[in-house]
């Protein structure tokens, strides 16, 4: 038997409890429209053996390489070992001795609970568990992961993100080495792994490469670089003290992003929307010239498009509270009140401190109730 429903009814946290304590075995579909994403989850027994998310599919080759524990040549090795065609990429990586047993499940449990951690973060969406069988998970494959425990872990990490949103927003900053005062202390006591990340500091890195490059994780990467930016150790790019990542092409960059403020306030929307487009072509995902655009878009009526580009800033950068801010007043004025309620509340997770907050706050008040009066009429 399927069960299934919206997120709003029954949170993602919910429907993991469930099918802990109930012992399931089968596989979880979760869809977010708000994303355009979609997770997967696989279950045995109520412990999870596989995760994936449409934007970032994990694999054992994809994973590997990410981490940098293989390359063409591992590859080679592997494929040279046995002719066995039963036989998954994880043995054959062990049998040839390009990863031990023990770092392959290590990096495979990695992915997965990056995976669940990032679906217990969507607040809405539509879940789907149906009750199967699990042999199309590979043989090698074979990692069990206690629901309680990534449960328990789940909420203390979005806990802590909200915490360490003020200085570390987003996953796409670039930290560098700050300034060496002549007061400071001129030893470091850091853990191994603190000592790993700080070694990895180049000015040019973001904190995603960083933690691909170390094969650790996204977010023990975020808290790490957290507590060097907290005691002054680095500190984060900003518009006056750019990477050379961003030299390279901030010359490109900065006349689009003006030339579309410029606009946008002086009423060409028209222009606005091209010259924002231009500088998010630039910069790959640019964040400011999404915002821009669906500005835009929304002053000439198009609002539906402008809910559809800042749903994709959101996938491109979830991190950053203007965005949620700007897509629950999006969704509001398109009536989808649901979506406006989960966007106003990621927003005030990530931005508590905000000189928005409390507006924000008070309109998530009002609209509550609204959607409490349209539940009880039917009509949501």
């Amino acid at each position: 038997m399927a069960i299934e429903g919206p997120l709003r009814e029954l949170g993602i946290h919910d429907v993991f409890q469930l099918l802990d304590l109930s012992r399931k075995t089968g596989a979880l579909r979760v869809t977010s429209e708000l994303r355009d994403d979609e997770g997967f989850v696989l279950f045995d027994g109520g412990r999870v053996i596989h995760a994936s998310i449409r934007s970032n599919p994990t694999s054992i080759e994809r994973i590997l390489r990410q981490s940098g524990k293989l390359g063409d040549n591992e590859l080679e090795l592997a494929a040279n070992v046995i002719d066995d065609p039963t036989m998954g990429l994880g043995d054959r990586l062990v049998m040839a001795r390009v990863i031990t047993q023990k770092e392959l499940e290590r990096q495979l449990r990695q992915a997965i609970e990056n995976v669940v951690f990032e679906l217990m973060s969507w607040r809405e969406g539509f879940f789907s568990f149906e009750e199967r069988q699990v042999s199309d998970v590979p043989l090698d494959a074979r990692i069990r992961i206690s629901t309680e425990s990534l449960l328990m872990e789940g909420a203390r990490r979005i806990d802590e993100w909200s915490r360490i949103a003020d200085r570390v927003p987003s996953l796409g900053i670039v930290p560098s080495f700050a300034p060496l005062e002549d007061d400071r202390a001129s030893v470091l006591d850091l853990l191994p792994n603190e000592w790993e990340v700080l070694m990895m500091i180049d000015g040019e890195r973001d904190l995603r490469e960083i933690a691909a490059a170390l094969g650790a994780g996204e977010f023990d990467v975020a808290k790490i670089v957290y507590g060097l930016l907290s005691t002054g150790i680095a500190e984060v790019h900003t518009s006056d003290r750019p990477s050379q990542r961003t030299l390279e092409r901030i010359d490109d960059e900065r006349p689009a992003i003006a030339q579309a403020r410029e606009a946008l306030d002086a009423g060409r929307f028209e222009e606005a929307i091209v010259a924002a487009r231009t500088a998010s072509e630039l910069e790959g995902e640019s964040t400011q010239g999404r915002l821009l655009v669906a500005k835009a878009l929304g002053r000439l009526g198009r609002r539906h498009e402008a809910v559809d580009e800042l749903r994709r800033a959101v996938q491109a950068d979830p991190l950053t509270p203007d965005v949620h801010l700007n897509l629950g007043f999006a969704a509001v004025n398109v009536g989808d009140f649901a979506n406006a309620r989960a966007s106003w509340e990621h927003f005030l997770r990530l931005s508590p401190g905000s000189a928005d907050a409390a507006r924000i706050q008070a309109a998530l008040e009002i609209l509550n109730r609204l959607l409490h009066v349209l539940e009880a009429h039917g009509d949501v």
